[in-house]
């Protein structure tokens, strides 16, 4: 059953990040997905119905800087409610996510079976500055 598993259509899920655009230090910046977190799908095995319902069960958010990645079980959220952030310096980051995925399976409607192993999707990498705001100072009165 692995074997038509992996080879499934799975989607790339795709890294959104706020504030859009570009970010400032010594402001996180927010990352999560909207994509769907499952698929499902029919195939015709050897004249048997089988339907296989994928569950993207691990987020691990590329940060595109030297600490490396986020691993999370959770797709994150936007502000304000948001629950994957990440501090950067000043510079021009990449980030991405790859998602692992793990499934079941019904064969002409039986009780749902677990896949055995999971596979992964690598979403499109999104790029973004972080700058440093300065500040001037304004004389109130002009």
């Amino acid at each position: 059953m692995f074997r038509y598993f992996e080879t499934l259509p799975l989607p790339e899920l795709t890294t959104r990040h706020q504030p859009p655009g570009d970010g400032l230090t010594g402001l996180p910046v927010i990352f999560y997905t909207d994509s769907l977190t499952t698929q499902t799908f029919t195939v015709d095995i050897r004249g048997f119905q089988v339907v296989i319902q994928a569950t993207a069960e691990q987020f691990t958010w590329h940060t595109g800087d030297p600490t490396g990645q986020i691993t999370t079980t959770d797709p994150g959220r936007p502000y304000p409610d948001q629950t994957i952030e990440h501090d950067y310096r000043t510079g021009t980051y990449t980030a991405s996510l790859t998602v692992t995925w793990s499934a079941t399976f019904t064969v002409n409607g039986s009780t749902p079976a677990d896949v055995p192993g999971t596979t992964t999707t690598d979403g499109p990498p999104v790029t973004f500055d972080v700058r440093q705001a300065r500040i001037v100072l304004t004389n109130p009165y002009d």
